[in-house]
């Protein structure tokens, strides 16, 4: 739910992007508060490896896991995420607040079910599937669409002791097969290794973000 004292979101970042039949589409869903070249690099990757025709930037009003006590407004993180993500094919959307959705899990259905013969596939961060399954319906969540793992500092090697990872080992797809991903049946997953940056959005919030990238 938005804020009354919110700054307004424009009517075309609170509708759900087109894609057509066929395409194959990443979705790339967070708070991104604030947004920073380290999701960048991650939808940049996600685009080249899993040869995608559109990215979905998806900036969420909310995670239910985290506090909104320090969470900008959400039209200017899409502000600051359109300033981010370069690439054309990428699309910044706030669609879940329309749709007064909160949790990951209902997301997908709802997208799922609004693009029949569109090949998803859900992007997110390595560092993020330690503690996946603490989301709500996150077995769901793995049966919905296939899932790109993209490398982060720090959890390269932590994220195979994950429970999703265990758990999903048999459905674990060769890095080389990331092109054919998306048109997969879930549940299937891969880990994409790849440049990483050191940057985080809880370091920028305190002041003391690493600049430096990691191979």
């Amino acid at each position: 739910m938005l804020s009354p004292s919110s700054p307004p979101v424009p009517q075309k970042y609170l509708r759900m992007p087109h894609a057509m039949k066929g395409m194959q589409v990443g979705l790339f869903g967070g708070s991104f508060n604030p947004p920073h070249a380290g999701h960048g690099l991650v939808a940049e990757i996600a685009m080249r490896r899993l040869q995608l025709d559109q990215l979905w930037w998806m900036v969420t009003p909310g995670n239910p896991l985290k506090s909104t006590r320090e969470l900008a407004p959400l039209a200017r993180r899409i502000e600051l995420s359109e300033q981010v993500a370069k690439d054309p094919r990428v699309k910044v959307t706030a669609f879940e607040a329309s749709h007064h959705v909160r949790y990951t899990a209902d997301t997908l259905a709802l997208i799922k079910a609004r693009n029949p013969g569109v090949d998803f596939v859900w992007i997110m961060g390595a560092d993020n599937l330690r503690d996946f399954h603490h989301w709500q319906r996150w077995r769901q969540i793995v049966m919905t669409f296939p899932i790109a793992v993209i490398d982060r500092p720090g959890a390269t090697l932590s994220f195979l002791s994950s429970v999703v990872a265990k758990t999903f080992d048999y459905a674990r797809v060769d890095e080389g097969d990331a092109p054919r991903l998306a048109r997969m049946k879930a549940p299937s997953w891969t880990f994409i290794h790849g440049p990483r940056s050191l940057l985080s959005s809880t370091a920028l919030r305190n002041g003391s973000a690493k600049q430096k990238p990691s191979s």
